[in-house]
Protein backbone atom coordinates (compact mmCIF):
# COMPACT_ATOMS: atom_id res chain seq x y z
CA UNK A 1 0.00 0.00 0.00
CA UNK A 2 0.96 3.59 -0.62
CA UNK A 3 0.01 6.46 1.68
CA UNK A 4 -0.06 10.03 0.43
CA UNK A 5 -0.22 13.29 2.34
CA UNK A 6 -0.60 16.68 0.66
CA UNK A 7 0.34 20.05 2.09
CA UNK A 8 0.71 23.63 0.97
CA UNK A 9 -2.86 24.64 0.32
CA UNK A 10 -3.68 28.19 1.41
CA UNK A 11 -5.79 31.19 0.61
CA UNK A 12 -4.14 33.44 -1.98
CA UNK A 13 -5.07 36.41 -4.13
CA UNK A 14 -5.38 36.14 -7.92
CA UNK A 15 -1.97 36.38 -9.51
CA UNK A 16 -0.29 34.83 -6.49
CA UNK A 17 1.72 31.63 -6.21
CA UNK A 18 1.62 28.47 -4.12
CA UNK A 19 3.64 25.30 -3.95
CA UNK A 20 1.89 22.07 -3.06
CA UNK A 21 3.76 19.03 -1.79
CA UNK A 22 2.76 15.39 -1.66
CA UNK A 23 4.79 12.93 0.39
CA UNK A 24 4.46 9.23 -0.39
CA UNK A 25 5.18 6.44 2.09
CA UNK A 26 4.75 2.69 2.16
CA UNK A 27 5.33 0.70 -1.03
CA UNK A 28 6.75 3.66 -2.93
CA UNK A 29 8.85 1.55 -5.28
CA UNK A 30 5.63 0.43 -6.96
CA UNK A 31 4.73 3.96 -8.05
CA UNK A 32 5.11 4.82 -11.75
CA UNK A 33 2.95 7.92 -11.89
CA UNK A 34 2.00 10.68 -9.47
CA UNK A 35 -0.23 13.59 -10.04
CA UNK A 36 -2.62 16.19 -8.72
CA UNK A 37 -6.32 16.20 -9.36
CA UNK A 38 -8.55 19.12 -8.46
CA UNK A 39 -12.16 19.10 -7.36
CA UNK A 40 -14.33 22.18 -7.16
CA UNK A 41 -17.72 22.24 -5.41
CA UNK A 42 -20.33 20.51 -7.51
CA UNK A 43 -17.79 19.46 -10.11
CA UNK A 44 -16.10 16.23 -11.07
CA UNK A 45 -12.55 15.62 -9.95
CA UNK A 46 -10.22 16.51 -12.82
CA UNK A 47 -6.53 15.97 -13.52
CA UNK A 48 -4.34 19.03 -13.23
CA UNK A 49 -0.80 17.71 -13.67
CA UNK A 50 0.85 14.29 -13.65
CA UNK A 51 4.46 13.15 -13.73
CA UNK A 52 6.15 9.84 -14.43
CA UNK A 53 8.38 9.06 -11.47
CA UNK A 54 10.86 7.05 -13.51
CA UNK A 55 11.14 8.96 -16.78
CA UNK A 56 9.84 12.37 -15.76
CA UNK A 57 7.25 12.72 -18.53
CA UNK A 58 4.60 15.25 -17.64
CA UNK A 59 0.98 16.01 -18.40
CA UNK A 60 -0.74 19.32 -17.81
CA UNK A 61 -4.36 20.28 -18.18
CA UNK A 62 -4.75 22.93 -20.87
CA UNK A 63 -5.99 25.44 -18.31
CA UNK A 64 -2.76 25.35 -16.29
CA UNK A 65 -0.09 24.99 -18.99
CA UNK A 66 2.56 27.66 -18.68
CA UNK A 67 1.52 28.50 -15.13
CA UNK A 68 1.95 25.24 -13.17
CA UNK A 69 5.05 23.06 -12.94
CA UNK A 70 5.07 19.53 -11.54
CA UNK A 71 8.23 17.86 -10.28
CA UNK A 72 9.25 14.83 -8.29
CA UNK A 73 12.13 14.14 -5.91
CA UNK A 74 12.72 10.40 -5.85
CA UNK A 75 15.07 10.58 -2.87
CA UNK A 76 12.38 12.25 -0.78
CA UNK A 77 9.41 10.41 -2.32
CA UNK A 78 7.85 13.82 -2.70
CA UNK A 79 5.99 15.46 -5.56
CA UNK A 80 5.66 19.20 -5.92
CA UNK A 81 3.26 21.42 -7.82
CA UNK A 82 4.43 24.98 -8.30
CA UNK A 83 1.40 27.11 -9.15
CA UNK A 84 2.01 30.61 -10.47
CA UNK A 85 -0.33 33.35 -11.64
CA UNK A 86 -3.24 31.72 -9.86
CA UNK A 87 -6.72 32.42 -11.15
CA UNK A 88 -10.09 32.27 -9.42
CA UNK A 89 -10.90 29.06 -11.25
CA UNK A 90 -7.80 27.35 -9.82
CA UNK A 91 -9.45 27.18 -6.41
CA UNK A 92 -10.59 23.83 -5.06
CA UNK A 93 -9.41 20.79 -3.20
CA UNK A 94 -6.23 19.35 -4.64
CA UNK A 95 -5.75 15.61 -4.28
CA UNK A 96 -2.51 13.74 -4.78
CA UNK A 97 -2.74 10.42 -6.64
CA UNK A 98 -0.21 7.66 -7.25
CA UNK A 99 -0.39 4.42 -9.20
CA UNK A 100 1.73 1.93 -11.12
CA UNK A 101 -0.72 2.01 -14.06
CA UNK A 102 1.02 3.88 -16.91
CA UNK A 103 -2.32 5.18 -18.19
CA UNK A 104 -2.28 7.63 -15.30
CA UNK A 105 0.84 9.16 -16.85
CA UNK A 106 -0.12 8.99 -20.51
CA UNK A 107 -3.81 9.92 -20.38
CA UNK A 108 -4.99 11.06 -16.94
CA UNK A 109 -8.53 12.02 -18.08
CA UNK A 110 -9.03 8.59 -19.63
CA UNK A 111 -7.53 6.96 -16.54
CA UNK A 112 -9.96 8.74 -14.23
CA UNK A 113 -12.91 8.01 -16.48
CA UNK A 114 -11.99 4.33 -16.47
CA UNK A 115 -11.07 3.84 -12.84
CA UNK A 116 -12.33 6.81 -10.85
CA UNK A 117 -11.12 6.59 -7.28
CA UNK A 118 -10.88 2.82 -7.20
CA UNK A 119 -7.38 2.10 -8.45
CA UNK A 120 -4.91 4.78 -7.41
CA UNK A 121 -3.80 5.70 -3.91
CA UNK A 122 -5.20 9.10 -2.94
CA UNK A 123 -4.29 11.66 -0.37
CA UNK A 124 -6.89 13.39 1.83
CA UNK A 125 -6.61 16.64 -0.12
CA UNK A 126 -5.44 20.17 0.53
CA UNK A 127 -7.59 23.26 0.02
CA UNK A 128 -6.55 26.05 -2.33
CA UNK A 129 -8.62 29.22 -2.19
CA UNK A 130 -8.09 32.00 -4.71
CA UNK A 131 -10.00 35.17 -3.89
Amino acid sequence: DVQLVESGGESVQPGGSLRLSCVASGSTTSINCMGYFRQRPGKEREPVAVIGTRGGATYYAASVKGRFTISHDNAKNTMYLQMNNLKLEDGGTYYCAADDNPLLCTNPPRYYKAYGLSLASWGPGTQVTVS
